[in-house]
């Protein structure tokens, strides 16, 4: 018989969540690509900068330029190109997207991730956070955000929210499914994880 967490696999994958990220949709959605001056882009936490980034756009691309610490603790420069595409919308309009820069690599990606060089998610070998969370937590966090949808508060255990004023009820209907379908798969994940499985 295993101890305590026998049977679990631990990953040791690093986080989305651990990296500074670059999202082209908010310097996009923010005007900034229009630009043809650099400008800086911070990262702040506790109400503290913590890190920046130069960024010079250009219409193919963006040139990234700053400073990263080695594993010697030397502050190194670093400057290079972005490539950047442009795809059509739908409804008009255009979405722009990185090409990672990494050698060998050039997905086309929304969001970089920083390291000694920004590269997409793949690169630096990333797992998304709620590829951490065990399958209970993360059935709750779905029928949270279906919750939230229908106008509820999030608290689960409230059941399911009246139909919103506004809301069509084809919608609302639609919700409500998916609220019943989340609920009992959140209910089988906490029975499989705590072995009330028969």
């Amino acid at each position: 018989m295993g101890g305590w967490g026998s049977g679990r696999h631990w990953q040791s994958k690093d986080t989305t969540a651990d990296y500074r990220q670059l999202d082209v949709r908010r310097l996009q959605r923010d005007g900034l690509l229009d630009r043809r001056y650099s400008f800086n882009w911070q990262w702040s936490g506790n109400g503290e900068a913590v890190a920046d980034i130069n960024i010079r756009p250009e219409w193919d691309r963006v040139i990234l330029s700053y400073r990263h610490c080695r594993s010697d603790g030397d502050l190194k420069s670093e400057e290079y190109p972005v490539a950047l595409e442009r795809t059509q919308c739908h409804y008009g309009g255009e979405r722009v997207w990185f090409h990672c820069p990494a050698r060998g690599c050039g997905r086309r990606v929304a969001i970089l991730y920083g390291g000694k060089i920004f590269a997409c998610r793949q690169c630096h070998q990333l797992a998304y956070e709620s590829q951490r969370e065990q399958p209970h937590y993360r059935a709750l966090s779905r029928l949270q955000n279906v919750h939230l949808r229908l106008g509820g508060s999030g608290a689960v255990a409230d059941g399911l929210p009246p139909k919103p004023k506004g809301m069509h009820w084809t919608t609302y209907r639609a919700l409500a499914n998916r609220f019943h379908r989340q609920h009992m798969a959140m209910d089988s994940a906490a029975a499989a994880y705590f072995g009330l499985v028969c």
